[in-house]
């Protein structure tokens, strides 16, 4: 049978099997491959939220989904093209992502009558019992093919069993036409300092697995995503996570202040940390604190002391943290707050993402105690929010919170790099210009910006008091009932008042109509696929997608204003449409939402807003 080669605009891969299985590695190759060929794409790795769930079963099940493209590619894909399924467990998880002319490519050696038990099959033909045996079904023996190929290398069973991986990704090359080149290069990077015998098995078996599937008969159409159109310059796949760490490494930059990172490691926010950690070079201090208290502490610490001072935490360590923050807040300190939201409440769902941290990040903590919320909307434009998350701190002296979520944390995209000359410096408010006999006032006011002065520790003549109780504008202790309702109101209008240097709200689509969608944060490539969807069913809607929350965009009411109807579609129970009706009570707000630690998928999305119309 002669294969067919099929040019197409974009596909989507789902890689599924036990967490020993390599099947982040894999997707994380074809997506990084993908990228240096050209392409468009965006990833989602979908992890198990068990430790250590047991071998074979569906709870352990992890994957990893890549959407490629030769055009604008702004989700990882609702479904899938081609569906890698690794065991039973994988199959049986992951078989309603499938699209109906999907390909399934299993692994036929595992598929074993007890593998079959464990993972919940009743029959003895999973692909009945699943209703998709009129896909096309790619039964490969790979365990034995991948043992086949490696049986000379003088490699343990262990070891060959590990690089089952390999071999279907070479099967996914094929298929997808993909060069095999930068995944060679990948391989004599990873081995050549420690176990060089390894590079050749490894390119051996990739090669054979490419070659499999060149030879066999099952698999009926071979594809080809040309390179997209993309911006000229510089590129690189990025994750969230990977994005955050380096815009707050070039937030110290333009800031010429020293970065420094308080943080204990907690899913899905640890790989932060992480990557600052490697960055001594660029001046950058981490400290793995002993608790989620310690970290915020120390960087509070850092912050008195002039550093760029940062913590990163996901929901249950930002509620730890709360106090310290309100530390941060009555002293006037910045500091970046960086929560990659995961399902809840308690310890929930750590590796699933949702958009429930919300009202805690706006509200939870005691007292009177406003701080700047912004969210990030992308990976890649995770660096950016990132950078003008620390600029605002820095700027305007005030603790700022940073939203992401597991979704764009562990997602990745390609990044252009930028040049710095197109970043704004940053300009942090250093007391300065103290006359001789003088005495500082900590507390004394810019009358534009509400913003106080900077002094660190070394600074003579500006020595004063810092702390969690009630001052006067000269820093002395004050429990004057006037005086606290001065400074509650200062603070909270000096947060208001930064409106005036973020963004105006940019709408797509007319300014006024009968339908308004709007989201924040990690929704935005899945809501702006889905009005692109409506607008080409010639339907009447406009999109509208927030990165700051508090303060909102100067011109939101005037948009809002535009509308009929407000439908805000959000990962959580309504939280951003309440905040949205307590300030504009007067607009008709509709809500879609999903709590189940996914993602939306655009088709929902599409539904939900045609009933609204």
């Amino acid at each position: 049978m002669q294969h067919k080669v099929i040019d197409t605009n974009d596909v989507v891969i789902r890689f599924a099997g036990d967490s020993g299985d390599g099947m982040q590695l894999t997707g994380s190759l074809f997506a990084d491959m993908s990228a240096i060929y050209g392409n468009e794409l965006s990833t989602f790795p979908d992890y198990p939220a068990e430790i250590r769930a047991p071998h074979g079963t569906v709870s352990g099940v992890s994957g990893f989904q890549v959407h490629i493209g030769s055009k604008d590619v702004n989700t990882p894909g609702d479904y899938c093209d081609l569906l890698v399924a690794m065991n039973p467990a994988a199959l049986k998880a992951n078989a309603k992502w499938c699209k109906h002319t999907a390909m399934i490519l299993v692994d036929v050696d595992a598929f074993g009558e007890t593998e079959m038990k464990k993972a919940g099959f009743l029959t003895d033909n999973p692909f009945a019992e699943l209703h998709v045996e009129d896909r096309a079904l790619i039964a490969a023996p790979i365990t034995s093919m991948t043992k086949e190929s490696l049986k000379d290398s003088g490699m343990d069973l262990k070891s060959i069993l590990k690089c089952k991986n390999m071999f279907t990704l070479g099967m996914a090359c094929f298929i997808y036409s993909r060069p095999l080149e930068y995944i060679y290069s990948y391989i004599e990077k990873k081995f050549a300092k420690k176990h060089p015998e390894f590079i050749e098995p490894n390119r051996k078996v990739l090669n054979d697995g490419f070659n499999y599937a060149a030879n066999i008969q099952a698999i009926p159409d071979t594809y080809t995503v040309e390179p997209a159109k993309l911006k000229k310059g510089l590129y690189r796949n990025m994750t969230g996570n990977q994005a955050i760490a380096w815009g707050l490494l070039a937030a110290s930059e333009k800031s010429h202040l020293p970065l420094f990172c308080g943080s204990y490691p907690i899913t899905p926010a640890t790989a932060i940390l992480e990557e600052l950690a490697i960055h001594k070079s660029l001046g950058a201090k981490t400290l793995q604190a002993e608790d989620e208290i310690a970290g915020i502490c120390t960087a509070i610490g850092a912050s008195f002391a002039g550093n760029l001072a940062v913590t990163t935490t996901s929901g249950p360590g930002l509620s730890l943290k709360s106090e310290a923050m309100g530390l941060a807040v009555m002293a006037e300190l910045p500091l970046v707050i960086v929560d990659v939201q995961r399902g809840g409440p308690s310890t929930g769902l750590p590796t699933k993402t949702e958009q429930t941290d919300l009202l805690q990040a706006l509200y939870g903590r005691n007292g009177e105690c406003p701080v700047v919320v912004m969210a990030a909307k992308s990976p890649a434009g995770c660096f950016d929010a990132a950078f003008y998350a620390a600029k605002i701190a820095l700027e305007h002296m005030t603790p700022v919170i940073l939203l992401s979520e597991g979704f764009i944390g562990n997602g990745s995209e390609p990044w252009l790099i930028p040049s710095m000359s197109q970043y704004p410096e940053i300009k942090p408010p250093f007391a300065s210009g103290l006359h001789l006999g003088d005495k500082f006032k900590p507390y004394e006011r810019d009358p534009e910006t509400l913003v106080r002065k900077w002094a660190v520790p070394g600074m003579k003549g500006y020595e004063h008091r810092v702390g969690g109780l009630e001052k006067n504008h000269d820093g002395v202790l004050s429990n004057d009932p006037e005086n606290h309702a001065a400074m509650v109101a200062e603070r909270e209008e000096k947060i208001r008042r930064i409106s005036k240097y973020i963004p105006e709200l940019k709408v797509e689509g007319p300014a006024s109509g009968k339908l308004l969608i709007v989201g924040w944060g990690g929704t935005f490539g899945h809501l702006l696929t889905a009005y692109h969807t409506l607008v080409q069913e010639g339907r009447e809607v406009s999109f509208a997608h927030f990165e700051y929350i508090k303060p909102l965009p100067r011109n939101t009411e005037a948009v809002f204003a535009g509308f009929e109807k407000i439908i805000v579609c959000e990962l959580n129970s309504g939280m951003f449409c309440a905040y949205l009706r307590g300030l504009f009570p007067d607009k008709d707000f509709r809500q879609y939402n999903k709590v189940q630690g996914q993602p939306f998928l655009v088709s929902e999305l599409v539904e939900a807003i045609r009933k609204e119309l």
